[in-house]
């Protein structure tokens, strides 16, 4: 009884997720512009429904087909009314082509390259990795703050430690 609960929950909660972007969808519909909105997050969504809808496929549920098939569709239609209002179509088509040719190439490699055997293992081991390291994405900006965090509490730790005694102010070096 828990365990399709725990499903159905999950299911929504997933659909919720991918429908996120419809506020986005809105807003270009409704100023008929891409202004203030980020291409990046609909295709590598797009990328990960997709890798997943072949996981899905593979294994035979349709769960996991449902799920992500109309997570590629809303993607999809996220990325094709953002290339309608983009004034930069260039850019925009190449990034889409780009994700087509990774997607080929994926496909085309676990289902020439990788034994049937170990296929769905090594196709959910990369559809993990890849949805994991989406969702930590933001967190890369981040990263140029950590050495200076890092010198911060060094710097903390010195003035903590070599603290000046009550009443002495600091006297400059010797020159």
């Amino acid at each position: 009884m828990v365990l399709p609960v725990l499903a159905g929950v999950c299911l929504a909660a997933t659909l919720a997720m991918f429908a996120t972007g419809l506020s986005d969808l809105r807003q270009m519909l409704a100023t008929k512009s891409v202004e203030n909105i980020q291409f990046l997050p609909f295709l590598t969504t797009d990328a990960n429904n997709l890798s997943w809808l072949g996981y899905g496929c593979l294994k035979g549920d349709g769960t996991v087909i449902t799920v992500n098939a109309i997570g590629a569709a809303l993607q999809t239609l996220y990325i094709l009314v953002y290339l309608y209002y983009s004034p930069a179509k260039r850019p925009v088509l190449l990034q889409v082509l780009l994700l087509l040719a990774v997607v080929v190439t994926g496909y085309g490699y676990f289902t020439i390259l990788v034994d049937t055997g170990t296929r769905l293992a090594h196709l959910g081991l990369f559809c993990s990795v890849f949805t994991i390291s989406m969702y930590l994405s933001p967190l890369a900006d981040l990263v140029p703050n950590v050495p200076g965090i890092l010198t911060s509490l060094v710097r903390f730790w010195l003035f903590q430690r070599y603290r000046p005694e009550q009443g002495k102010p600091y006297s400059p070096l010797p020159a």
